[in-house]
């Protein structure tokens, strides 16, 4: 019977211990989204970025997209919302269910949100500057998984730019934020 209040302090210490080896295997992921609790879920390693980063949350609540009893809530948040250039680099975290991405676009003179969108549901992409939409990798790819982080590093000139998330039917539901350049 000595044995078993030994064996009740067994348990919490295990626990412990793998948390803190999920924290060490995530933490690169966890940490380079700078205050987001953690619903990254991939274990992919973020590089160190070049220029100034800004982290780039992307989030999504409600129905699908594809129709429903409750409209979709997507959001894309940029922190800091302004930064020195001309190198800044986009440290992108899909926070999701669903398949994103960010654009970067200048912003239209009518302001954030005013893209024409066409029979495709998306914004035109002419004159980007880059796109992060690669799951744990670098620019161009087929979007950016639930759970998973994307970056990209411009050369950007003083100016004010949109970030928009241009899949099917995002941008037009709000998928957009505003950052500028000095």
């Amino acid at each position: 019977m000595t044995d078993r209040p030994a064996a009740r302090h067994m348990i919490p210490i295990a626990v412990v211990g793998v948390l803190l080896m999920a924290a060490f295997s995530t933490g690169v992921v966890v940490m380079a989204t700078r205050g987001r609790s953690g619903r990254l879920t991939s274990n992919c390693a973020v590089p160190a970025l070049r220029g100034r980063v800004v982290d780039v949350a992307l989030d999504d609540r409600g129905a699908s997209m594809m129709g429903g009893a409750t409209p979709m809530m997507v959001s894309l948040t940029a922190t800091p919302d302004q930064v020195r250039g001309p190198t800044v680099s986009l440290l992108v975290a899909n926070y999701g269910h669903l398949v994103h991405e960010v654009v970067m676009l200048p912003l239209p003179s009518d302001g954030a949100g005013t893209r024409p969108v066409g029979s495709n549901n998306k914004a035109d992409e002419t004159g980007s500057l880059g796109e992060a939409s690669k799951s744990c990798g670098l620019g161009i790819g087929d979007g950016i998984a639930p759970g998973s982080p994307g970056w990209v590093t411009l050369n950007l000139k003083p100016g004010r730019y949109e970030l928009i998330c241009n899949e099917p039917g995002h941008y037009q539901a709000g998928m957009f934020d505003i950052l500028t350049v000095t």
